[in-house]
């Protein structure tokens, strides 16, 4: 009797996994590899990701059961904006450390450890492979995710299979990788000439937000007094997005439209991932 209970228990736990794993699913988190933005002149800031941005998201995918795969353009390890490294982004400096903790855990930053994969290497895995994309923001992406072509095929992918696309702060912008020639748009824009929108892009038409230009110029000075080239909510206007921001600096605010999760800045990140697993949960 009593190996008989032992095996019953047995086949429940077998089962219990087995069901588990068939609600996990493959969230592909995309971040720049670059680890700095030219401005306007010879100004250069170091940048990258925004700790909050990537990890509180990152930390609620792992929590909810799902598998996380990174990657970068070049699969090289991307870099952590400093200035995100704060507490006043956690609320609290307990959730601050065990971010930062969850961070140095993963090795994500790690030149010779990290976990990162090419975009490449994404695409011989297979889309298919994968469940959701999220894209963390920082000013990193504004130097390659908005014009890399490989971004542009995995975007467009996920648009034509209807599949969670979720971006954050200034990781909207990869949305211009999509246009058939992001390359011209984004080069008129960084030179001040007139950009010529795409009337094919993807997202057009499509309600979005990213972060805003009050945010730009009220924080200005994390740049060391330096100036953008370009401003992506004007970007992503121009592109032909439908675009809002929040009433108030610094409120969250997240627009969803279709498949299309977008955040306004390091605030609404958490409830971007919130919406991502409410997604996946359906």
């Amino acid at each position: 009797m009593l190996k008989r209970v032992k095996q019953i228990l047995l086949v429940s736990l077998v089962l219990s996994a087995a069901l588990s794993n068939a609600h996990a699913d493959n969230i592909l988190v995309v971040m720049s590899d670059q680890d700095h933005l030219k401005l306007k002149g010879t100004d250069v800031y170091a940048t990258g990701f925004y700790l909050n941005e990537l990890m509180q998201p990152v930390k609620m995918f792992r929590e909810a059961g799902h598998d996380i795969t990174f990657a970068t353009p070049n699969g090289s390890a991307p870099s952590l904006d400093v200035v995100s490294d704060n507490v006043m982004f956690f609320g609290t400096e307990e959730a601050h450390v065990e971010h930062k903790q969850l961070l140095e855990k993963l090795m994500i930053t790690d030149p010779a450890n990290s976990p990162v994969i090419s975009l490449t290497r994404v695409e011989q895995i297979g889309y298919s492979r994968f469940d959701a994309i999220f894209v963390p923001g920082g000013h990193a992406p504004m130097n390659d995710l908005l014009k890399d072509k490989r971004m542009g095929k995995l975007l467009n992918h996920f648009h034509d299979a209807n599949k969670v696309t979720a971006l954050v702060c200034h990781g909207p912008i990869a949305l211009l990788s999509t246009m058939t020639q992001s390359e011209d748009f984004v080069d008129a824009l960084e030179n001040g000439q007139t950009a010529v929108a795409d009337p094919k892009w993807t997202y057009a038409g499509y309600k979005m937000t990213v972060f805003s230009n009050k945010e730009e110029l009220a924080s200005q000075s994390w740049l060391g007094g330096g100036e953008m080239k370009f401003y992506p909510q004007d970007a992503l206007q121009l592109a032909g997005g439908q675009y809002s921001e929040s009433t108030e600096l610094w409120n969250p605010n997240v627009v969803i439209d279709r498949e299309l999760i977008t955040g306004q800045n390091p605030a609404s990140a958490v409830e971007v991932a919130k919406n991502v697993l409410q997604r996946l949960s359906q």
